[in-house]
């Protein structure tokens, strides 16, 4: 049998492992995507690995995310990333440049590489044909140094897309209707591959659309075809030397297969707050909405900003409206402004702001409470809009437009019959404004180079190895589908601090109990404690921070129904061990502030997948397991995966 596109990419990059789904592989990363909000902490990663110069082809670092600058801290952060991408080697992305992944598609991305990057959105590189995964911070740092990607070998999920999408039907609707059909668990442990004749009429930014929110799917990464479609938009922003087909042969096979008639979808919404939660816009609309965000890595292509443009034009936006408009890279703005859409969201009462994550991290247009807001955003977990009581829907842009006019949720099929408007025919430009001024290419001395380090940036933590008993309390005990949002919350007041533990570790778990950070500073003189979840749980942002933070405040175990995969890797990193309950029911028998026990703790670990975990309190036993590999045993062991590559005397890479 044949192999299909995954399988391609995978086995021409695999150092190690076998390609049976469940078992551990490493592969050869080419590039790698670090954004201010993680990259802060890979830089500081690099220093402590002792590198030299970057050991891939490309790696870029973007300023994307917190672009405010309310005090120094974050032009603090700035400097010092500049500074780090000058020692090490990496391409500087300036505030202002866009957004990693439409950007880093635009000048960087090519078919049939692999990339890692500290941003869970990282599988947006699928739809130009590249095996894009999102990763914790230090695996990332690890890969900058020409170290290997471990993870286990994701089953292919293929998905077969057929007829044509009708009107008023965008890309975001085909990943909210896979969301609809399967929520945010499941692509977990999968890789989904799109094929099929519906590729056709999908442009490489449409395919970006959806492979940037299967991550939303759980998924490890979304790719497709290298085809004449990324031919097309490689040759648009001049960089058609970079093609190179790779498609499936065509008696390739798939672990799981399905199939999307695209000409039966119909404008969908998820609902607040997860984006698993979705329904046909006609099932919510009368709605009142209060703000329109449109923009983000989630809908980033010119045509998405186009689109609404022409379908506001010459109206005004409801008087009840805040309408938001986040350009996602510096490059399209270019393009809509000499296209005269600019002009169009302008003169409709559009406010524009910087091009780059802005409200979709909640950094700015955070909305009122009690206040419906509609956003064209991959995520809308509870308060990562700004607002602690937030109530936001994910939809396309054509929805979106469709209720800044009317100030409700409305199926844009019906804007011909409420204002006479019908679907636009968006005809986009030949050529891109290819714009790479405030790209900064990796300098030449290197080394020689001293970072810049402003009194917000801390060193990262030492932390002890796990000991051989633990007698600790459960200080927190949470549900299922908790994200890294909840657990490390981003937004204006937290993301300034990215890069001091110390300080950012005040946040951890204030979404959901504001207590809980003086309590484990508390425990932490004792021996730690540990966190109970239910299934999923870390889903959401690869951001380190929610393991780093709490593992500071003396988290060491962390006894879930299941893990959501980057974070299960991160708890790892850092010597948190990630435990999960053999029967799924026992979660219900486990209080907060109950007192558990686990003795024989090391050799249980090694010896094998499962560990007894003694409550005290309620004089019961749980058998737990793990899903560590023998080398994430002994990670897990040596305290975190740098300590262990100290002990492995890899740390070195001069």
């Amino acid at each position: 049998m044949g192999q299909n596109v995954a399988q391609k990419l995978i086995a021409t990059h695999l150092v190690s492992g076998d390609m049976t789904a469940g078992s551990e592989i490493a592969l050869r990363i080419d590039q790698t995507l670090t954004q201010d909000a993680t990259g802060t902490l890979v830089m500081l990663e690099l220093e402590a690995l002792g590198l030299d110069r970057v050991r891939t082809e490309v790696s870029v670092q973007y300023v994307d995310h917190n672009l405010l600058q309310a005090d120094s801290k974050n032009a603090e952060d700035h400097d010092f990333l500049r500074s780090a991408c000058s020692r090490f080697g990496l391409w500087y992305s300036k505030p202002g440049n866009g957004v990693s992944h439409p950007t880093h598609m635009q000048r960087f991305g090519r078919p049939g590489r692999t990339m890692a990057g500290s941003d869970s959105h990282t599988p947006a590189g699928g739809s130009l044909g590249m095996l894009a995964i999102g990763v914790g911070g230090l695996e990332v740092a690890i890969a900058i140094a020409g170290q290997p990607l471990y993870l286990r070998m994701p089953q292919i999920w293929g998905v077969r897309l057929t007829g044509a999408l009708p009107p008023w039907v965008s890309a975001k609707d085909v990943i909210l209707e896979m969301l609809r059909r399967h929520g945010v668990k499941g692509g977990v442990n999968r890789i989904i591959e799109y094929h099929g004749p519906g590729l056709a009429q999908l442009t490489a930014m449409d395919r970006h659309v959806i492979a940037n929110m299967g991550a939303e799917l759980g998924a490890t990464t979304t790719v497709f075809p290298a085809d004449g479609q990324v031919r097309e938009f490689l040759r648009a922003e001049q960089r058609e030397d970079d093609f190179v087909e790779l498609l499936a042969d065509t008696d390739a096979g798939y672990d799981v297969t399905e199939e999307i008639d695209l000409s039966t979808l119909e404008p969908l919404i998820a609902l607040p707050s997860s984006p698993g939660n979705v329904v046909t816009v006609r099932e919510v609309a009368g709605r009142d909405v209060a703000q329109v965000v449109v923009g983000s890595s989630a809908n980033p292509g010119l045509r998405d900003f186009a689109v609404v443009a022409a379908i506001v034009s010459g109206r005004q936006s409801d008087p009840r409206v805040s309408f938001d408009v986040n350009p996602s890279s510096r490059q399209i703005l270019q393009d809509l402004t000499k296209m005269g859409a600019t002009f169009a969201l302008i003169q409709a009462g559009a406010r524009l702001h910087q091009s780059g994550c802005m409200g979709c991290i909640g950094m700015g247009q955070a909305p009122a409470n009690g206040r419906n807001s509609l956003r064209t955003v991959p995520r809308n977990f509870p308060g990562r809009s700004g607002t602690r009581e937030d109530s936001v829907y994910l939809c396309s842009p054509e929805t979106a437009a469709a209720a800044a006019l009317t100030g409700q949720i409305t199926d844009p099929r019906d804007l011909p019959q409420l204002l006479g408007i019908d679907y636009p025919d968006v005809r986009l430009p030949a050529e891109s404004s290819v714009n790479t001024a405030m790209l900064e290419p990796p300098a030449q001395q290197g080394g020689r180079v001293e970072l810049v380090k402003g009194a917000n940036i801390s060193s990262l933590p030492d932390f002890a190895a796990l000991p051989d008993e633990l007698n600790v309390p459960v200080l927190l005990k949470v549900g299922d589908d908790v994200s890294t949002d909840e657990i490390l919350p981003a937004g204006a007041r937290v993301l300034p601090y990215r890069s001091n533990i110390p300080k950012l570790a005040g946040f951890t778990f204030t979404q959901l109990d504001e207590t809980y950070p003086q309590r484990a500073l508390d425990s932490r003189n004792a021996d730690g404690h540990i966190v109970v979840g239910g299934a999923n749980y870390g889903q959401g942002s690869s951001r380190e921070h929610a393991v780093i933070a709490p593992r500071y405040l003396g988290l060491r175990v962390v006894l879930a129904v299941s893990f959501a995969r980057i974070h299960w890797q991160n708890l790892t990193n850092f010597g948190v061990l990630a435990l999960e309950f053999s029967d799924p029911g026992d979660h219900g028998r486990v209080n907060q502030g109950d007192q558990l026990v686990l003795t024989g703790l090391r050799h249980a670990v090694g010896a094998g997948n499962e560990v007894t975990v003694h409550n005290t309190t309620r004089n019961q036993d749980y058998t737990t397991r793990h899903r560590l590999s023998g080398r994430q045993v002994a990670i897990l062991l040596a305290g975190g995966l740098i300590p262990w590559l100290r002990e492995q005397d890899l740390t070195s890479t001069t």
